[in-house]
């Protein structure tokens, strides 16, 4: 089993913002596996929420992640078990399922979509998210987004609902919004008639995630919002402390670790009653591609930032009608833009990263 890890720099076609952050670019890291002359390429995005760097996440997969995976991948629940369950960073576990998962596809000569008997047009349209900023600059992103079934708003207070009204005005489809955090209840309670009266579809993460008397409150309103938890949900422990908070929670798969373990995520809160929304952070198609193996599993897919790239490193996914089509190569279905740079093999006393 050959394992090897490489940095790779993701640009954004603008500066995108929300109330936490603003970035024009992003780290990501694309781990290469070779078993039996077959490669297979998974993407791992450190959980920068969680003060993840890239640097821990090439240092843990080349420390470690020969020794993950085994000789072989002869039993490849096995080996995803592993990976699901090993104490590294996030995106170490993100990149190496994914991996294993793109193996799977080229090992047999088929989509890995295809062998999970996952349907090439997803069946849920995606979402599309707009950063803040200003009515005319978000109302020019409107304008030039790709067909997609849903737009998904960033907003930091009340100062926004200029920007929801002028969206409002000119299109009807499905508006949902996210606060990521910067929200009290009393600018949610104050909010909500007028968001109500615009048809905002629901709320992600309006309270910080340790504010759990502010999300019972909100329960309580009269003709509030659904309330989806994205920062406060990231295993299967916080899905069943967001039982009685949320109408729904958001998974990606650079919260939980990889398809595997987000799969397990997204089935304890089917379990539980709770509305599924399977989303992204900022990442290139190799990992949009390993994210929509779960699709079937999701309410609402919320798959976008491919969209948001300029010169992006993978290349495969389409949309149809607001739709993901997925790609049709062998494995996770995307191609390498162009030709990659040189990866350092990942073992023993290895210095990989770039």
């Amino acid at each position: 089993m050959e394992v090897s890890v490489r940095r790779t720099t993701l640009r954004l076609l603008a500066t995108f913002r929300s109330s936490r952050l603003a970035y024009d670019s992003t780290d990501t890291c694309i781990v290469t596996i070779v078993h039996g002359g077959v490669e297979g390429r998974g993407e791992g995005t450190p959980a920068w929420a969680h003060g993840e760097t890239v640097e821990e996440v090439i240092e843990a997969v080349a420390g470690e992640g020969a020794e993950i995976l085994g000789p072989d991948l002869s039993d490849p629940d096995e080996v995803l078990d592993r990976v699901a369950e090993w104490k590294a960073p996030v995106g170490a576990r993100m990149a190496l399922d994914g991996a294993v998962h793109d193996w799977l596809g080229r090992n047999a000569g088929q989509p890995t979509w295809r062998l999970f008997g996952v349907p090439r047009t997803l069946a849920q349209p995606t979402g599309y998210t707009i950063g803040i900023a200003s009515v005319e600059e978000t109302l020019e992103v409107v304008a030039n987004a790709p067909d997609v079934g849903a737009f998904k708003m960033k907003v930091r207070s009340a100062e926004d609902l200029d920007r929801l009204v002028a969206v409002r005005a000119v299109t009807s489809r499905p508006i949902r919004i996210d606060a990521n955090e910067a929200w009290s209840f009393e600018t949610a309670r104050d909010l909500t008639p007028r968001l109500r009266d615009l048809d905002i579809q629901l709320i992600e993460q309006p309270f910080l995630a340790g504010a759990v008397g502010n999300y019972r409150r909100y329960r309580e309103l009269p003709d509030r919002l659904p309330v989806f938890l994205d920062e406060s949900c990231t295993d299967v422990a916080s899905v069943h402390a967001a039982q009685g908070l949320a109408d729904g929670v958001v998974v990606k798969l650079a919260k939980s670790g990889g398809v595997r373990a987000t799969r397990r995520v997204m089935e304890a809160a089917r379990q539980l009653g709770l509305s599924v929304m399977l989303s992204c952070n900022c990442e290139s198609e190799l990992a949009l591609s390993q994210a929509a193996l779960l699709a079937p599993l999701a309410d609402r897919i919320d798959i976008d930032s491919q969209f948001l790239l300029r010169d992006p490193p993978f290349r495969g996914l389409g949309l149809d009608q607001g739709r993901i089509v997925l790609g049709d190569a062998p494995g996770l279905g995307v191609v390498a833009a162009q030709e990659e740079r040189p990866a350092v093999e990942a073992g023993p006393g290895s210095n990989a990263g770039s």
